[in-house]
């Protein structure tokens, strides 16, 4: 109550005494202050006059007060073509907003009646619309700066010309006071017509802006906006927006999940609490989804190599019934996602394999061959084959020159996989004059065609009796899968199975670990075993059939079987299967006729064990088994 009447007194006798107001000034502070030092703190910080406070008492102005509407900007937006808004300029005088107002509504004419800006950017009105913004740029508002901008962009304005340079300059000094909405919209705008390989200074100030204020953003459409478009100009930025995703998540859209999905996958971020966070959300809402979203959403999970089950099964529910109403581009593209994921959808892919059939003239032989190389991935076989193959071999049959050589390989190799090679396929790319391009490049890429042309070359001999060539020159065979494929460090797998095979051994020579073979597969273990499935030295025997001599001169005793171990780890399998994929099929077919007792031993039953006698008698149970089996055929 003092504090009220000591500022009272001190206002009064302010008005009252203008010559005396830097004495009173100093005498009401004083008495103020004694006031003041008698009372709490909390009445203290609000008197005003003498004492600053924290926050403004009075909200305090915007700088600038948004403009009247005149009956010339009522005009403005009610014009119907352009030519009645450049009429304007011949009829009034018109200022630096006026004129950005009137290239706005010109360029969203062009967008929305697809007009041509060359009718009139040429004309002698809009070169006046663009002087007068020139001159009068400092006066324009903020949003209408903005929208001026985004327009002379999309009306196509020379990079280099003085007005458009006099705008991007004008928005860079005012960065700092445009909306965090304008400039998101504006840096979209101008990231999708930035130059390949290239960034404009205005892009650099906007993205830096943005990196500085992104906790302004409150709605999903710009977070959506900007990972798709700017996201990949700056990872800080990336790594905010994906922050701000999982916050708001939740309020996504099929579109938006969509759109988000995409330019991870795109950007190739991997970034798991956000995948997470919409997969369950996408799950747990029911949305009916459209096929393009079920088929981007596959695409980018794809991409991304992220499982999750339950949407897998989503989109897979979905999409099979309306697979009928797919194109074959669509449909490429929704069975090679799923061969990326591993998930192999049986409904599905019946429904992939009878829309090839149906369809079988739409679809171009370069589809086809992507449709095999994804059923050859995930080792499918349609329940009606024979009518499926027999459409593929007639609509590729005349074709096969037409390919690419990669794709071609390809698909000779996805054939051999799903064993539906002919001799016509194999005669193609074993010719010399086709496989020579492969055998001399030394690249990754190279060297995996190289590993599935010995692959070719393995089916051609060990499963195709009535091939007579040509084959590999046997020089090529020298391509060891150790060469190509380099060297690799021992997985937890392959470590335990060769101490506990070591100890079933009982010699070291009685057991040879990582056998090379020219087929282009790698053997994890080779053993010999007597009558009594007793190890054998293998040095006493003759390398098998199609390896390298050891220069042994005994041969196979009655009863002596050659066993050949087979580790297969976790990424061999589909996804949530114990089926191999088609690769490793081929791989365990391949070995098996060449001779050898396939013994498999998969991570799902021997990573279980935990002491060492017992993957002993895991590995023992493994070679009687395999041996009895082999006996029984």
């Amino acid at each position: 109550m003092a504090a009220k009447l000591a500022q009272r007194w001190f206002r009064l006798y302010r008005v009252s005494s203008p010559l005396c107001l830097q004495a009173s000034t100093v005498s009401a502070r004083i008495q103020v202050a004694r006031v003041s030092s008698q009372l709490p703190l909390a009445l203290v910080t609000t008197c005003s006059g003498s004492v600053q406070t924290d926050k403004p008492s009075i909200k305090e102005p915007p700088d600038r007060a948004l403009p009247e509407l005149s009956p010339l900007d009522h005009l403005i937006g009610k014009a119907p073509t352009a030519e009645e808004l450049l009429q304007l300029v011949d009829i009034y005088p018109i200022n630096g907003n006026q004129a950005a107002l009137i290239i706005t509504r010109l360029s969203r004419m062009v967008t929305e009646k697809k007009l041509d800006p060359g009718s009139f950017m040429e004309d002698v009105r809009f070169q006046q619309l663009l002087q007068t913004v020139h001159t009068q740029v400092s006066r324009v508002w903020n949003a209408a700066l903005t929208h001026l901008l985004r327009s002379l962009y999309l009306l196509g304005l020379d990079r280099r010309r003085k007005e458009l340079l006099s705008v991007e300059q004008e928005v860079r000094w005012r960065l700092r006071r445009l909306s965090f909405r304008h400039l998101a919209s504006l840096a979209e705008q101008v990231a999708a017509g930035a130059p390949e390989g290239g960034q404009s200074v205005l892009l650099s100030d906007l993205v830096k802006q943005l990196e500085l204020r992104w906790t302004e953003i409150e709605d999903t459409r710009t977070v959506v906006g900007l990972m798709g478009k700017v996201g990949a100009l700056s990872p800080v930025l990336m790594e905010r927006l994906e922050d701000k995703g999982l916050e708001m998540a939740e309020q996504f859209s099929p579109e938006d999940t969509r759109r988000v999905a995409l330019a991870l996958a795109l950007q190739n971020r991997r970034s798991v609490p956000l995948l997470r966070a919409l997969s369950y959300h996408l799950v747990q809402k029911h949305f009916t989804l459209s096929p393009t979203i079920l088929l981007d959403l596959a695409f980018a999970y794809g991409k991304l190599n992220f499982h999750q089950t339950q949407v897998f099964q989503k989109i897979a529910s979905d999409l099979q019934p309306r697979v009928p109403e797919l194109s074959p581009v669509e449909v490429v593209r929704c069975v090679k996602s799923f061969a990326y994921l591993k998930w192999l959808n049986l409904p599905l892919f019946e429904a992939v394999a009878q829309y090839v059939m149906d369809n079988a003239g739409k679809v171009t032989p370069v589809q086809l061959s992507n449709v095999i190389l994804a059923f050859a991935r995930l080792n499918f076989q349609p329940s009606n084959k024979e009518a499926f193959y027999k459409v593929v071999h007639e609509r590729l049959g005349d074709c096969l020159d037409d390919l690419e050589p990669h794709l071609l390989l390809d698909l000779v190799w996805s054939l051999c996989v799903l064993e539906q090679a002919q001799v016509a396929h194999l005669q193609k790319v074993l010719e010399p004059t086709f496989h020579a391009r492969f055998l001399g490049d030394q690249s990754p890429k190279g060297r995996n065609y190289q590993l599935k042309l010995l692959h070719i070359n393995a089916t051609a001999r060990l499963e195709c009796p009535d091939y007579e060539g040509p084959f590999l020159p046997e020089e090529e065979g020298s391509l060891w899968v150790k060469e190509l494929q380099g060297e690799r460090k021992a997985s937890p797998l392959q470590s335990g199975f060769r101490e506990a095979l070591r100890a079933v051994a009982g010699e070291e020579g009685k057991v040879r670990f990582e056998v090379d073979t020219p087929w282009g597969w790698l053997l994890e273990a080779e053993m010999v075993l007597d009558s009594d499935n007793r190890p054998l030295p293998l040095a006493d025997f003759p390398a098998a059939p199609l390896l390298p001599r050891s220069g042994a001169s005994k041969p196979l005793l009655s009863g002596v079987k050659r066993l050949a171990f087979l580790t297969w780890e976790f990424p061999n399998f589909s996804n949530r299967s114990k089926d191999l994929l088609g690769r490793f099929a081929m791989a365990r077919r391949h070995v098996q006729a060449a001779g050898f007792v396939v013994v498999d031993v998969p991570y799902y039953e021997f990573l279980d064990l935990k002491s060492e006698w017992q993957k002993e008698a895991f590995l023992r149970d493994k070679m009687s088994k395999a041996v009895a089996e082999e006996m029984a055929k």
